[in-house]
């Protein structure tokens, strides 16, 4: 019988909120933990262009790649608190 997966085993590290790893990918608690907008605005923004757009990874899966994310939070306008 296999082990039940507790935090201890898990493969995958759990970051707290509002942290990114430094490569990889993100799912959109994680984004929404380090941007200050919501949901609605995520979707939004994406569909404007001014947000990264995700990548679909399986029919029920959406993730963001952390360096898009990072460049993103690194744009001028975002650090003038606009976030345009």
């Amino acid at each position: 019988m296999a082990t039940p997966r507790t935090p201890e085993t898990s493969v995958a590290p759990v970051l707290p909120l509002g942290t990114l790893p430094e490569v990889g990918y993100v799912r959109q608690p994680q984004v929404l933990a380090v941007v200050p907008f919501s949901s609605a605005t995520l979707w939004r923004r994406v569909k404007a262009g001014t947000f990264p757009k995700p990548v679909k990874i399986s029919r029920q899966v959406t993730v963001w790649r952390v360096e898009d994310v990072r460049a993103f939070l690194a744009t001028p306008t975002f650090d003038k608190g606009v976030a345009a």
